[in-house]
């Protein structure tokens, strides 16, 4: 008999797609049927510009006449639990809980008694927590059958919260790291003429990027002419305040703001780029340090990325930094730049322990975790 496996996230986007038909063909084998549900085609948050009908895998959209911003919620729940009704899959794996629409669909599985697994990537520290919040959540937490985590940290939280740690499995976090192979995408033409450090982010408050500009500043104070340049691609509501800070600083021919860029026009950068940086204030686990790594990049992580504690070998393929620290990144980078850390051998650490993040790594921890979850 065949077992029907769905997942379900908001809005299908190139790391998605990795996964679920890395998944689509491994289950295949074992007789599985496989396929995605999201919640909206499109998504303000995350405009991504992917044809997921030219995927081998089915992708069924709730929502495909607007984005999931402006669709009603009413209108959304009540597609959602009739394509779960039609489809009739024998376990769901569900991204996160945050959402109503994600809880609903928990819900559907707690009624026809069908496995819910839970993809999560929270952190304790990724954001302020209160204890009747946690009490719930904790209630929650613990009626599903099994969860796949990013890393290390995402696992502490919920056994924290009272799911048994071995219904607990990793390797949610992944992207498809062939796609940015330094054999790949190394004949690519260079956006810029001169070394320069990278960085992609939402232009938003929690990615600390007025703070990556003072030590930018500072960095390029001690070297002047010297000095790399900074990429820094994304775009978003903090964009004035970031360009006016530029401006102050005089480093408008040194910072380069490229805008929202579509993953296959962010491989030139990723290409090029002599050192990445991530600097958010607060993340579950920055999933763009794998995608640097996959590159085969040196990094410079803060510590309160999700990712850190995974993907970050100190001194091996780059360095972690507190983010509310501007003298201490701006060392880092200076390190960097220098005769003083050899970039070659970093990058080539980067590329060889993010094949350990593979979209294999993702199929084998969600096999084990619906494994677990239809026997027990």
């Amino acid at each position: 008999m065949l077992f029907k496996l769905t997942k379900i996230c908001a809005n299908y986007g190139p790391y998605h797609l990795a996964r679920l038909e890395y998944a689509y063909n491994k289950f295949k084998a074992k007789e599985w049927e496989v396929f995605g549900l999201e919640l909206a085609r499109y998504e303000e948050e995350y405009p991504w510009q992917i044809q997921v009908t030219k995927s081998q895998c089915k992708i069924i959209s709730v929502i495909n006449d607007c984005t999931l911003e402006k669709a009603k919620f009413i209108r959304l729940l009540y597609k959602l639990i009739s394509l779960l009704n039609q489809t009739s899959p024998d376990a769901v794996a569900i991204s996160g809980y945050a959402r109503p629409s994600m809880l609903s669909a928990w819900l559907w599985c707690l009624w026809y008694r069908k496995p819910a697994i839970l993809l999560s990537e929270t952190t304790e520290d990724d954001e302020p927590r209160s204890w009747w919040k946690e009490k719930i959540k904790s209630w929650l937490v613990k009626r599903y059958q099994a969860a796949l985590v990013g890393g290390q940290p995402h696992k502490r939280y919920l056994i924290k919260l009272g799911m048994p740690a071995d219904a607990i499995f990793l390797g949610y976090d992944v992207v498809g790291n062939h796609v940015f192979h330094p054999e790949r995408i190394k004949s690519l033409p260079s956006p810029l003429n001169k070394p320069f450090f990278l960085a992609i982010n939402r232009f938003i408050t929690k990615k600390n990027l007025p703070f990556l500009l003072s030590a930018y500043a500072a960095y390029r104070q001690v070297l002047g002419d010297k000095a790399w340049d900074l990429v820094l691609c994304g775009d978003g509501e903090l964009r004035l305040q970031l360009e006016a800070k530029i401006v102050a600083h005089q480093l408008q021919d040194y910072i380069h703001l490229p805008g929202f860029l579509q993953q296959e026009q962010l491989l030139p950068y990723f290409a090029h780029a002599n050192c990445f940086i991530h600097t958010s204030i607060q993340e579950q686990w920055g999933l763009v340090v794998n995608e640097a790594m996959a590159a085969g990049l040196p990094v410079l992580v803060s510590k309160r990325c999700g990712c850190f504690e995974d993907l970050v070998i100190e001194g091996v393929n780059g360095f972690g930094f507190d983010p509310t620290d501007i003298e201490q990144l701006t060392a880092l980078m200076l390190k960097m730049s220098s005769e003083e850390v050899n970039l070659k051998v970093m990058g080539k650490a980067s590329l060889e322990h993010i094949q350990n993040f593979s979209p294999a790594y993702f199929s084998d921890g969600l096999m084990q975790a619906i494994n677990y979850a239809i026997t027990h």
